[in-house]
């Protein structure tokens, strides 16, 4: 058997060194980049005019809607709410809802929320109510002094267990109750809530828009809650046609009976 000299062997673990190192410089080079985050794209949305209560913050410097909210709301909406299976009584305050494009709907619904956030938190993103109604603690299984509900929509943490809403009450322990850091406080999670009750009332269990039973006080007619609500719609989107076919169409929705759909 041939020998191989001490030199010879020391070359060939030269040669397989520096193949192995060019090789490994080779495969990292090659390596798939990190995909980037999928987001989805902007909804597409007509102007969303604005409700009274945000034209008379404007003028006295409160708080007002951000017009950035209004693709919150789009990009939360589900299909479902764009479709026929609307209840029929949205035509309360948009009578054209079933003849209209996907993009006039979702710039009803922004309005929708803007005028449910003026009527229940006045637009401010940081409100926080303590209640004391015995019928709201029951409800969240709490004492009546620990009841409160928060941000643009008048939300509560267990609405997280109900309606997978994203909020984290143990990141929000500590914090100040109008931190707009809290989770429950930020418009985005807020809305996107408001938007999954919405559709729970709506789709879920085959209830109307406006109905006695509804999450919202301010959706019960014949509320002082719903009245302050439905002056907040009278400046609905054009292609809604309210004014143009049924100019008084708001007022009857007021004095109209709560009727549940079956």
């Amino acid at each position: 058997m041939a020998r191989v000299s001490l030199p010879a062997l020391k070359r060939c673990a030269i040669v397989t060194s520096l193949w192995i190192a060019l090789s490994g410089y080779a495969a990292r080079g090659q390596q798939t980049p990190p995909a980037k985050p999928v987001v989805d794209p902007p909804k597409s949305l007509n102007h969303v005019p604005p409700t009274p209560i945000d034209k008379k913050a404007a003028e006295l410097g409160d708080s007002t809607w951000n017009p950035a909210w209004n693709q919150i709301v789009a990009q939360a909406l589900p299909p479902v709410l764009l479709s026929d299976r609307v209840p029929k009584d949205v035509r309360r305050f948009c009578p054209r809802f079933y003849v209209m494009t996907n993009a006039q709907k979702r710039t009803f619904w922004a309005y929708f929320f803007q005028a449910l956030a003026g009527a229940e938190a006045g637009l401010n993103p940081d409100a926080t109510v303590r209640h004391t109604e015995p019928k709201l603690a029951r409800e969240e299984h709490v004492p009546v002094t620990k009841v409160r509900t928060e941000g643009l929509l008048q939300l509560t943490y267990a609405d997280r267990q109900r309606y997978g809403c994203p909020f984290n009450q143990e990141a929000d322990k500590g914090l100040p109750p109008d931190d707009p850091a809290r989770t429950i406080l930020q418009p985005k999670n807020n809305l996107v809530c408001g938007v999954a009750i919405l559709k729970n009332q709506l789709i879920d269990l085959h209830r109307p828009l406006f109905w006695s039973n509804s999450y919202w006080a301010t959706l019960r007619p014949g509320t002082l809650s719903y009245h302050i609500f439905a002056k907040q719609m009278t400046n609905p989107p054009a292609a809604c046609g309210l004014h143009a076919e049924h100019p008084d169409r708001h007022q009857q929705g007021e004095q109209a009976d709560d009727m549940d759909r079956p």
